[in-house]
Parts: structure tokens; sequence; C-alpha cells
């Protein structure tokens, strides 16, 4: 919540238990800004809100608190309008008292208490057997974005890899790169065993290669397998880690799945589902009655040959989530997996835990579009543009910053020429630009200063600028809240555009008037503090020059 906006919130409060007795102990109280400065500075719709509990109309319950309002120094002036908002319009001293909290506090202004309960998040989980492609970079900067988001809001926040190492597609992985040993050592293979076709898989097998010689081809074909299996795992997703330490991705913790196996926590879940009434048998294969908890169809768990569904493992998964300690588990998940929710959902209730404490985010559909064509791959490798193409093309902060700046649940043209444009089309550049400036301006001159009020903030655009710095805390707690990360793109594209209209309109370091020019200053170097650690939150590099 916003200094200002909690200081209104006690005085209605205030007001409430004067003139009606009413205490407010179910946050009823809500305030916003108004679309249109004709309406004030800051608005109530709490007289609505009462309408029922006090018996009286909206419009009769603001007219009778409307003075009291004006007793406090914070509110100049105050408007009733139909149904029943209040209006205010705050003296200007007071509303400016922001700037002097923000440069107090610095990069930790907008900074959370600390929450209670622990989250994790989980996202990219892309399987080791190839590169990270554009919907893993959509996924991994939306989700390190909002982790950066949550922790920075007070959330104590757990960031995690699930590796999917047990399933057909390492053993895939395996024989591809088996088959490619052989052919680097001169031999004969069989294409049909070659399930990958990357160019990677390719590299592995001859750094094997070259690493030990014809080994793999003396012993028993099982042993080699599993050691091509092992190396493949560890090259790959050592080879994933580097990647995501371009983009500037980490995680806390990399869960392997075949650890789940090894640990019998796969075996054990099975063992629980099989005594509860939600399990049968049917055409050979063992089910779990999903529907009875929304689930279009039931789903198999073990199928008729033996082998084990995709479902049993990662209800065991979410079941050891929950058994670390996690209050709330958070999912990243590609558009492919829509429909994986419910039935994860039913195997989180039937093991005996909160399916409402397992909330998933789709990442939907990326095109790649240059000149208005769409672009599907590689120009230099014939292949699906990956993380690291994209980054050295465009730069890691565009990239990031494109990623994250629309909802993740629609579907995103990124459009290369646009990406790759330093002008102020270009909305990160435009963003970053506006930090620069601030910088270029301070190191003329860095007489800012820290006080109660100032006064001499009286341009329309000062004190807009003001409103969106009182107004970053709300927007970060609201946004670990909502998990909506792009609204904070929304939110530093406003505030460097409301600068960049200021400072084309005024000069901020003014000839002979000290006073004027120290105030300014502290409004910019306030409004940089903020640019700086949005720019963080969100990945992105705040740069002092372009």
């Amino acid at each position: 919540m916003s200094e200002i906006s909690n200081q209104l919130i006690d005085i209605i409060k205030s007001v409430l238990k004067e003139k009606y007795e009413f205490e407010d102990n179910d946050n009823l109280i809500m305030i916003e800004i108004p679309k249109e400065k004709i309406h004030g500075d800051y608005s109530t719709n709490i007289a609505m809100r009462l309408a029922k509990v006090l018996h009286n109309s909206p419009i009769n319950i603001a007219n009778g608190i409307k003075d009291l309002f004006l007793n406090y120094p914070l509110i100049k002036n105050v408007e009733v309008v139909n149904p029943g908002f209040i209006n205010f319009f705050l003296n200007q001293g007071s509303l400016t008292s922001v700037i002097k909290k923000v440069l107090n506090e610095n990069e930790n202004y907008g900074r959370g208490n600390k929450k209670n309960g622990k989250i994790m998040v989980e996202y990219v989980s892309a399987n080791p057997t190839g590169d990270l492609h554009l919907g893993h970079a959509r996924g991994a900067a939306y989700g390190d974005a909002l982790t950066r988001i949550m922790s920075y809001a007070g959330y104590d926040v757990l960031r995690e890899y699930y590796v999917n190492d047990a399933g057909n597609q390492i053993n895939v992985l395996a024989n591809s790169l088996f088959e490619r040993y052989k052919e680097a050592l001169g031999l004969e293979i069989d294409l049909e065993k070659v399930g990958y076709q990357g160019q990677d898989v390719k590299i592995l097998a001859s750094n094997i290669k070259e690493e030990d010689g014809d080994k793999w081809l003396k012993v028993d074909e099982k042993e080699a397998i599993e050691h091509f299996k092992n190396v493949g795992i560890e090259l790959e997703l050592n080879k994933i880690k580097k990647d995501l330490d371009l983009y500037r991705v980490s995680f806390d913790h990399y869960q392997s799945e075949r650890e789940l196996y090894s640990s019998l926590k796969v075996e054990k879940t099975l063992d629980y589902l099989k005594t509860s009434p939600y399990c049968y048998q049917s055409e050979g294969a063992l089910w779990l009655k999903t529907t009875e908890f929304n689930d279009d169809k039931d789903r198999v768990l073990i199928k008729s040959d033996g082998s084990l569904t995709y479902l049993t493992p990662d209800i065991a998964y979410h079941k050891d989530k929950f058994d670390r300690g996690y209050d709330e588990l958070v999912d990243i998940l590609g558009a492919d997996h829509h429909g994986y929710m419910a039935r994860l959902k039913a195997g989180v209730k039937i093991m005996g835990y909160n399916p409402d404490k397992l909330n998933f985010l789709i990442v939907q559909i990326v095109r790649l579009m240059e000149n208005g064509e769409e672009v599907k791959m590689s120009k230099r490798t014939g292949n699906a543009v990956t993380i690291r193409e994209l980054c050295e093309d465009v730069g890691v902060d565009v990239a990031r910053y494109f990623f994250i700046s629309k909802p993740i649940d629609s579907h995103l043209d990124f459009d290369l020429s646009l990406a790759r444009k330093q002008s102020a089309d270009n909305p990160i550049y435009y963003i970053q630009y506006a930090y620069a400036r601030i910088a270029s301006i301070l190191s003329k001159d860095n007489s800012f200063v820290s006080k109660d009020e100032y006064s001499l903030l009286t341009n329309e655009k000062e004190i807009e600028l003001i409103k969106l710095l009182d107004s970053f805390p709300k927007e970060v707690e609201d946004i670990a809240l909502s998990k909506e990360v792009n609204k904070l793109c929304n939110y530093i594209y406003k505030l460097a555009q409301t600068f960049h209209s200021y400072y084309n309109e005024n000069r901020v370091i003014v000839e002979n008037d000290k006073e004027l020019t120290s105030e300014r200053l502290s409004l910019v170097k306030a409004v940089s503090i903020v640019l700086k650690t949005s720019l963080n939150l969100l990945g992105v590099e705040a740069k002092e020059n372009m």
C-alpha cells in the first residue's frame, strides 16, 4: 500500500468512528487514483460499501462525513459525487513527502514486510534433451521476474527446476548419443535410433569421443547406453544452465525425477493411491478416478504394459513439494499442459493436500516475427531459434522485457524488427533512456536533499510523477498477489513516459534558482531509484550511459 493511501485510510477510519462509531475491522476501505484529474488526487467508494451496514444511502453517508476530512492537514478539499464517491484533493506539500521516503529508503523503497508461509515456484523444467527455445524463454523470464517481485514483496520464495531425467525421452537421448558417438568414430549407424537429430547431440557425442576414444565400444551395450544416459543428462543440463545464466535466470534447487524413484517416493505414492477409493483396475491398467474432482475423464496411473504414465511421478513430485514444507505451489507450464491442471489437482486432493494451494500459470504460444512474417527456424542452424541466439541478436534486456510485457496467458508476437531498434519506438530502450537521462542530469548537479516537504514542486507533471512514486509499493504488493508481472512493465513505462514528458517541458537545473533546482533534482533522483528497482525486478539492466 502506498504511503499516502495508508494515511488516507487512517483518516477515513478516524472520521467513520467519529461520525458513525463504525470500526473498519474488515478492511473495507479502498483508495484509488481517479482516471481524470478533475475528480481529485485520490478517491474512495467507502460510502457505497457501508450503505447496508449503516442503513443509509451512499450519498447521505458521504455528505455526512465530507466536512470532517478538512480537519486533517493532508486534505485540501473534498467533493462528493453520485452515487457516493468521495474525492480528495490533497495539499501538495503533504503529497510531496513521498520523495523523502524514496530518497531515505533508496533500493528498499517498496520492499514489503516479511510474510508468513513458504511458496515454491517451478518454471522452465525443460527436458534435458536439447536447447531452450522461445516458449522456454518466455516462461523463464516471467518466472524469474515473478519470483524477484514476490521476494521483494516479502514472500519466502524458492525457485525450482524439475529435471525430467527418468522418462522415455532420456532413453531416446542416450541412444541418439550412442549412435552419434559411433558415427564420430567412423562407424555406420542406425538412424532410426537417432530420435534427436539436433546439431547439439552430434557435438556432445564428438566431445565424448575426443575424451574417451573407443572405450564405450568395448563394454556391454547396456552399460554403454547407461553411461550415455548419465553423461547426456549432465551435459545437456549444464548447457541449459549456461543459457539460463546468460539470460539472468537462476534456480535455488534442481529436483531430479530419478531421485524421486531412487528414494522410493514414487513407489510410496503409488502404494497410497492404490489403497484409496479413487483407484480401480480396468482393461489391464490402473486408473485414478479424477472425474470425481472436475477432470473431464479418469486418468491412467499404470498402463497395461506395466509402465507408469507421467501423472504418477508428477503426483509424487507435488506430494514431495508439500512435504518439504511449502504452503503454496505455483507451476508455470507450457500451453500444451493446459489440460493437465485438473488431473494434477485431483491427484493432490486424493493424496490429502489442499488443491487450492496448487496454482498454475500457463505460458501461451510465442511467434517470432520479422517484417510481418513468422520466423520459424534459425538462419544459422536451420533449427528452432534458441534463447542464446535470440539474446545474441537483440540482447538480454530486450528479450526479457518483450516476453514479460504481455499477459502470460495471451499469445505473443515477438517483433524482431522492433526489438532491434534503439529508439523510443522500442519500449525497453525508452525506459532505459529515462534512467540514463537522469544519470546524466545528476552527473552535472547532485544537490538533491531529503526534506519533509517540497513546496516548489507544483507543476502538473511533477505531481503526476510524485503520485506514480507513491503508488509503487502498492504495485509491487498487487503484482505479487495477482502474479501479473506484465503490470510492472506497464507501470515502469508510464513512469518513464511521464518523466520524458516532464523533462521535455521543464529544466531540472534552473539557473539562479538553487531551491527549485534542488527540489527538482530530488524528484528526478527519486524517479531514478524507482526506475532502477523496477528494472532490477524485471531482470533488466539500468544503464547510466546509452
